[in-house]
């Protein structure tokens, strides 16, 4: 007799999150000329509603791409070869700026946490801004929500310190943006990333990045090479409620109704739910007999990283949870087979959580981990949610 496939899948990753049925009617619709008035129409709300969620007046664009895209945009529209800059490195994607930094001749130098699942020292930045009396440092680049480690940076200090000697200010939120507050002009961010994929509910497509009028005057000096990315070709067309390419208009269509549904629930209900959600998991995990990677004090509030029991490898337990119609995320890097990751942002509901940890119970006992008790972590979630 053949083993039966799950009813349902449980998408349990830090990205593509599940979408709702809103937003996947909102796309099943016929395309139109992206160079005409209905196209214009949802485009400028669409942008004006990314306005909202980074709760910036800056400029917002976006670029048909995944999150490494924007990545690359904030490098090329913002320096020049030779440049010198610090990354905040805290996991993969850190390091991924760095890649991306190196690959376009621009001199890099690191904050690096000291551990992972750790947060970067923000003392040791300051030390390094402050001997920069030529003012050479471009740029701080950094992660608001480090995915591979699930590390949560205090984005706000490290601002403070950025800005007190003057370069840029450079965050990649697209996993973090709507996860947890990032008021991007109360804090003086200049660059901010963000993308359709994470907690805006929508699939893979279009990633956004804002630019302040201290991003625009860099912009002017920049002499990165650029075409695609060229973020002034994109405001040009924006301004005109178009975009420079062929846009992805199933994605516009998708984060259109979005926006419409973020804003009916609110930012700080959408801060707290990622928050409660966060609270409830970690609690559920310890219950549930596991280590979890980061700390409470700097926990992300889109994926959490857990350590399996003794013997089990975090491969193993991506493998198996699948027969319980559960995806769970892999440890990048030299976390792979180290951790798992549960991803709670955007469209995850509670009882799935709580279901994803009765699961991980049952797993471990059929994997003969020790010490199992079945339905404690649920039941430390389900306390934690009432």
């Amino acid at each position: 007799m053949t083993e039966k496939k799950p009813l349902k899948q449980f998408l349990m990753i830090p990205g593509p999150t599940p979408i709702p049925v809103r937003i996947l009617a909102a796309m099943n619709r016929e395309m139109i000329g992206h160079r005409g008035p209905v196209f214009s129409r949802i485009l400028g709300e669409v942008l004006d509603g990314l306005k909202w969620c980074y709760q910036t007046k800056n400029d917002v664009m976006i670029f048909p791409c995944s999150g490494t895209g924007v990545m690359e945009a904030a490098v090329v529209n913002t320096l020049s070869a030779g440049d010198k800059v610090i990354v905040c490195n805290t996991g993969n994607f850190g390091e991924r700026f760095i890649k991306i930094l190196k690959a376009y001749g621009v001199v890099v130098d690191e904050v690096k946490a000291p551990a992972l699942g750790k947060t970067i020292n923000i003392a040791e930045l300051e030390t390094k801004l402050a001997a920069d009396k030529n003012k050479e440092i471009k740029a701080v680049f950094m992660q608001q929500n480090e995915t591979s480690t699930t590390v949560l940076n205090d984005v706000k200090k490290i601002a403070e310190v950025v800005r007190k000697h003057g370069a840029l200010i450079i965050v990649d939120a697209i996993s973090g943006l709507l996860t947890s507050p990032l008021p991007v002009d109360e804090w003086g961010l200049d660059v901010v990333l963000s993308g359709s994929q994470k907690a805006f509910m929508v699939p893979p497509g279009i990633a956004a990045i804002s630019m302040s009028e201290r991003a625009w005057k860099a912009c002017e000096t920049s002499k990165l090479p650029k075409y695609y990315w060229d973020c002034k070709q994109q405001k040009k067309f924006a301004d005109k409620g178009q975009t420079f390419t062929t846009p992805p208009e199933s994605i516009i269509f998708g984060m259109h109704e979005s926006i419409k549904m973020l804003k009916e629930e609110g930012l700080e209900n959408i801060f707290e739910r990622h928050a409660l959600v966060t609270k409830a998991v970690r609690a559920g995990v310890r219950a549930a007999g596991c280590q979890l990677l980061a700390d409470d004090a700097c926990a992300s509030h889109a994926v959490t990283a857990i350590i399996p029991p003794d013997g089990i490898d975090g491969e193993t337990v991506r493998s198996e949870m699948r027969k319980f119609g559960v995806e769970v995320a892999p440890g990048q890097g030299e976390l792979k087979g180290k951790i798992f990751r549960i991803g709670h942002l955007g469209y995850v509901d509670k009882l799935e959580l709580v279901a994803t940890i009765g699961a991980l119970e049952l797993l471990f006992t059929q994997l003969g981990a020790k010490g199992i008790e079945i339905g404690r972590g649920p039941k430390a979630m389900l306390e934690m949610f009432s």
